[in-house]
């Protein structure tokens, strides 16, 4: 098997390299360099910088490499950037991906994996959200996880395609602090952020009905989530027919927005800075934290890392770009 890896150079991705490398698997790193970061995929896994738009560099990538298999992660994923630049959300992201389908149809591959999002729920009023939970996305970025959902599975069927979607929720921590994410866009890395200028972190709403009066959502680490796309990928090897499966990936545990600053503070040596409350923000659910039932029945794959093993890694990686962030 030669799996050829989309966005293999962004913070999700280069950890899937790293999982299914270390599992044996041969990959290929496809990649336009926009978002990810070049060194963290090893020297040994050949990379090609390219669109997926680009259907010619496609086909010649697939037919050079010998790709049997396809995990595919690249796309735009910013949610107030998809309201302000929907168009281009649509190009890229379910343009790019039918035009991958297409050259992965042309080669006979019989093998997908799909990066979806829990972005595709929108605002669930349900205690833990099950893959029946209905979709009603909120955002353009939402709205193009949910497309391309579909658009993989007509093409499955249609040729013959084993297919799995697998629908994120909130994602930390790193395998290694060279592979933390470099964006500052999720409550954790925001919370560093604002600790590093010297500045109280913010919770957006405490007047919510949950246990403390914030918001809960569900936190899965960043090696667990790459350890259930190889479980992914072996599972679509292991079809003698085309199938699709659709999964959450989560915890199936709601931490507090509350709770979990207290513990990145404590982690980071801040433990004396308090957070601020802000009014909310529109649109935040009161709660969001996944079943992770399904998954465990078909894959057999369980998160096993806890938060403060996500806070603690992902603040080794802050810390090694923003070193005056460590208190002496």
């Amino acid at each position: 098997m030669t799996w050829l890896i989309t966005g293999g150079t962004g913070f999700i991705g280069s950890h899937v390299v790293r999982a299914m490398t270390r599992a044996g698997e041969r990959v290929v790193v496809y990649d336009d360099g926009s978002a990810g970061v070049a060194s963290r995929v090893p020297a040994d896994v050949p990379r090609v910088t390219g669109s997926t738009l680009d259907r010619d560099l496609l086909d010649r990538t697939i037919a050079e490499h010998g790709v049997t298999g396809v995990v595919h992660l690249a796309a735009r994923k910013q949610v107030g950037e998809s309201v302000e630049q929907p168009l281009r959300y649509y190009r890229e992201n379910v343009g790019g991906l039918g035009t991958l389908l297409e050259a992965v149809a042309a080669a006979g591959i019989g093998r997908f994996v799909f990066s979806s999002s829990a972005a595709v729920y929108g605002l669930p009023d349900v205690p833990l959200v099950t893959e029946s939970t209905p979709c009603l996305p909120l955002s353009p970025y939402g709205e193009t996880k949910l497309a391309g959902e579909w658009l993989v599975r007509a093409a499955g069927r249609a040729h013959g395609i084993s297919t799995a979607c697998l629908r994120y929720f909130n994602v930390a921590g790193a395998a290694v602090p060279e592979l933390a994410d470099t964006g500052v866009f999720n409550v954790v890395p925001m919370v560093f952020e604002k600790l590093t200028q010297g500045e109280p972190p913010r919770i957006f709403g405490d007047d919510y009905p949950t246990p403390d009066g914030t918001c809960v959502r569900d936190y899965i680490h960043v090696e667990d989530l790459a350890d259930a796309h190889l479980a992914a990928a072996r599972w679509v090897t292991g079809r003698d027919t085309a199938e699709d499966l659709t999964v959450n990936i989560g915890r199936g545990e709601g931490v507090s927005v509350r709770a979990l600053i207290d513990l990145i503070t404590e982690v980071a040596g801040y433990p004396d800075v308090a957070p601020v409350v802000v009014p909310r923000r529109a649109g935040d659910p009161a709660s969001v934290v996944a079943s992770a039932e399904l998954i465990r029945k078909e894959l057999d794959w369980s998160a096993v890392r806890g938060v403060r093993e996500m806070v603690e890694s992902a603040w080794e990686g802050w810390c090694l770009r923003y070193p005056e962030a460590r208190r002496r």
